[in-house]
């Protein structure tokens, strides 16, 4: 599965400071939050959160271990985020292939929804 590198990426107009890829055409318009290492896992948990009361699921996009430490700290915080409504989170990883910069990368994609 190939998915859009950085040139698909927009800024959250939130200012969360996650990026957000947004699905082609053919796709569901399901946005996908790019998490790196340097991620604050607050603003991350807040994106989520937010994605998950709009859209009723997320994905979450990262490469290397950093950018997973962030996202996984990000998915425990908005499930407190959440709590108060009864929304509990699950969270489904899968390795995806993306190009950056004209170079090929495996990043993990997490599927989070409610449970």
């Amino acid at each position: 599965m190939t998915s859009p590198g950085l040139d698909g990426a927009q800024p959250d107009p939130r200012g969360t400071g996650v990026s957000r890829l947004v699905a082609g055409k053919g796709d569901a318009p399901l946005s996908c939050l790019k998490v790196g290492s340097q991620s604050d896992p607050n603003k991350v948990a807040g994106a989520l959160a937010g994605t998950i009361r709009e859209q009723g699921k997320a994905e979450m996009q990262t490469i290397g271990a950093g950018a997973l430490n962030q996202a996984i700290k990000s998915i425990a915080i908005a499930r407190g985020f959440l709590a108060p409504a009864g929304i509990d989170l699950v969270c489904f990883p899968a390795f995806v292939d993306v190009d950056i910069d004209g170079s090929e990368r495996t990043a993990i994609r997490l599927f989070v929804m409610p449970r």
